[in-house]
């Protein structure tokens, strides 16, 4: 019988930070996917709204800085809709950000900028979600000065030694990731190019963070794809928004 390929929107806010790593997979999950380069598209068009999956990729700006991007606003305002429907959404660093406000929560700068390779720790909600192949140390890639509270009625997933809240569920349907889960090595390039001055300013070495690139390649793929795969396959099981206890 033929199955219905599903649609999923990712909202882009640089051109290099893209779906990497979720790409491929969402192809062979049978997924359609579009982008919209959210600072310029028509956020309010039917197709983002309604389609069954959306993506909020990264970008370096910061979400209380919507008088000067007033385009996170609408950004926003898509998000609650979707997240009050219990909509299959997906938000990474940025994206996490966002759907965090949209759920009511504080957006602000942390104290450490967190940039390269490094692990979580899984809460007992994390480790009974699709996250639990992150508890075998497999490293994450974190690239980010702001952090959240946690919203009300959302399970925290993921914390570290410098920010608690590194990833929440809402729901069934909704997914908030703090790091780069999705981050392909191959392409990280792009990101030492664009990220050039943060990179500098932060006194990161480039050298240093291909080679640490270079050494968890693999582990790092092979834990995006159990991670992604399994929470694609869990999309549509419940309907539950809001309804998630919190793991605190």
């Amino acid at each position: 019988m033929f199955q219905r390929r599903r649609s999923a929107v990712a909202l882009r806010h640089v051109a290099f930070e893209d779906l990497g790593l979720l790409a491929p997979i969402m192809e062979r999950e049978g997924w359609n996917v579009s982008f919209c380069e959210a600072p310029v598209d028509d956020l309010s068009h039917s197709s983002i709204g309604d389609a069954d999956l959306l993506i909020v990729l990264g970008g370096p700006i910061g979400v209380y800085e919507t008088e000067r991007y007033p385009f996170l606003t609408r950004e926003i305002d898509l998000l609650e809709r979707r997240l009050a429907q219990g909509l299959p959404t997906l938000g990474i660093c940025l994206g996490a950000q966002l759907m965090a406000k949209a759920l009511g929560a504080r957006i602000y700068a942390g104290g450490v900028k967190e940039i390269g390779w490094g692990s979580v720790t899984l809460t007992d909600a994390g480790q009974a979600s699709s996250l639990k192949p992150l508890a075998e140390s497999a490293p994450v890639l974190h690239w980010h000065g702001d952090t959240f509270d946690l919203p009300d009625n959302a399970a925290r997933l993921a914390s570290n030694e410098n920010y608690e809240n590194q990833a929440f569920a809402f729901g069934n349907n909704a997914l908030a990731l703090q790091f780069h889960l999705e981050a392909d090595p191959r392409q990280l390039e792009e990101w030492y190019v664009g990220h050039a001055v943060e990179l500098a300013s932060a006194k990161i070495s480039v050298q240093e963070l291909r080679a640490r690139t270079a050494e968890v390649s693999k582990t790092v793929a092979r834990a995006a794809d159990r991670v992604f795969t399994t929470w694609l396959g869990q999309l549509g099981q419940g309907n539950a928004a809001g309804k998630t206890a919190q793991a605190r």
